[in-house]
């Protein structure tokens, strides 16, 4: 794969304890330092405007004066410095050059992979929250479809946390549809199979509220059977998969028991739909805080790629989530028209 990469995202210090380190982005260089074809891209930081085409223009503002006065807790988890500004910069940045790349018909072994941090998803409109202050895979959603010849974006977020952000920016427009697979009742709370957006919107959010516990088995079928046949039905021109691996089993601050296989088996299904459908793939990276884990799972990505074969997973989903996939199937816009 190539992946974008910047030093300047190192400079945003959240201090000893926080969990959104810059040793997210060493552990992940060095692991694949250690991989067969892994090359590096630095992009060029998302201009003012770009960031303010989904964020509004007063929280842009407030969010750099912040940073210019030294930062501070801007909430008791979304820790800035000085330097964070540029590194969110740097971050979105990294996020169009993964979505421009893909555009550009680079895929297969050369997939893009943006590791930018801090992460996005959890940004809204005007305000940022969950470790984010822009929105990396909006940003990089809306600057493409108003400056590229695509006129509609997916964005599958297979991140443990809803992407809270993401569907508060696209909730009421018609050219990005996103789509969730996360733990129910986690941070922050939202995300519930009823919120499929609204006006121009409707039936372009799609979310799939999994039940602490669930494994590769069940997300494959949340794929499979739920976030697969709607993005057919939408026909984006590109696939960004906001790509957190803090559904790991041995994550420290989720409950979910996804495999490091498993998000190989997630790879390659998202690989085939965007084949499938004709659609342009790049990833963004969001979150996933146990070092080896992460870094062993976006290697896991990097070597789906590369020609691994994923390993299929083992059983049957659990009865709950058989039952949560019917009603999304029976229930949701998307799949229903």
């Amino acid at each position: 794969m190539k992946f974008g990469y910047s030093e300047a995202c190192l400079a945003h210090d959240t201090g000893g304890r926080h969990p959104e380190t810059p040793d997210r982005l060493r552990a992940i260089r060095e692991l694949l330092a250690r991989k067969h074809g892994v090359e590096y891209v630095e992009a060029d930081p998302a201009s003012r405007a770009a960031v303010e085409a989904v964020h509004d223009p007063d929280y842009v503002a407030e969010f750099r004066e912040f940073c210019e006065s030294g930062g501070g807790n801007w909430d008791p988890d979304t820790v800035a410095v000085e330097a964070t500004w540029e590194a969110a910069l740097r971050s979105a940045g990294l996020a169009q050059w993964s979505a421009e790349t893909a555009l550009d018909g680079v895929d297969g072994r050369e997939t893009p992979f943006s590791i930018g941090r801090p992460p996005g998803h959890h940004a809204v409109g005007d305000d940022a929250m969950g470790f984010c202050f822009f929105n990396n895979a909006a940003v990089a959603a809306r600057h493409v479809i108003d400056s590229r010849s695509v006129s509609r974006v997916a964005i599958f977020d297979w991140d443990v946390h809803h992407g809270n952000g993401t569907q508060d920016i696209f909730y009421d427009v018609g050219d990005v549809f996103y789509a969730s697979v996360h733990e129910e009742g986690l941070y922050p709370g939202t995300g519930e199979v009823g919120e499929s957006g609204t006006d121009a919107g409707e039936g372009t959010t799609l979310n799939v509220p999994l039940p602490a516990g669930a494994g590769d088995p069940e997300y494959r079928d949340a794929v499979d059977e739920v976030v697969a046949p709607a993005l057919r039905e939408f026909d984006p021109g590109l696939v960004l998969v906001s790509a957190g691996f803090d559904a790991h089993r041995h994550d420290p601050i989720s409950r979910m028991r996804v495999s490091t296989d498993g998000y190989g088996m997630l790879t390659a299904r998202v690989r085939d739909l965007a084949d499938e459908i004709g659609a342009a793939l790049g990833f963004v990276l969001e979150g996933g805080y146990g070092l080896d884990t992460l870094s062993e799972s976006v290697a896991e990505v990097h070597e789906t790629f590369d020609g691994r074969r994923p390993v299929a997973p083992d059983g049957e989903a659990n009865e709950d989530v058989r039952e949560l996939i019917d009603e999304i199937r029976t229930d949701h816009p998307a799949l229903n028209d």
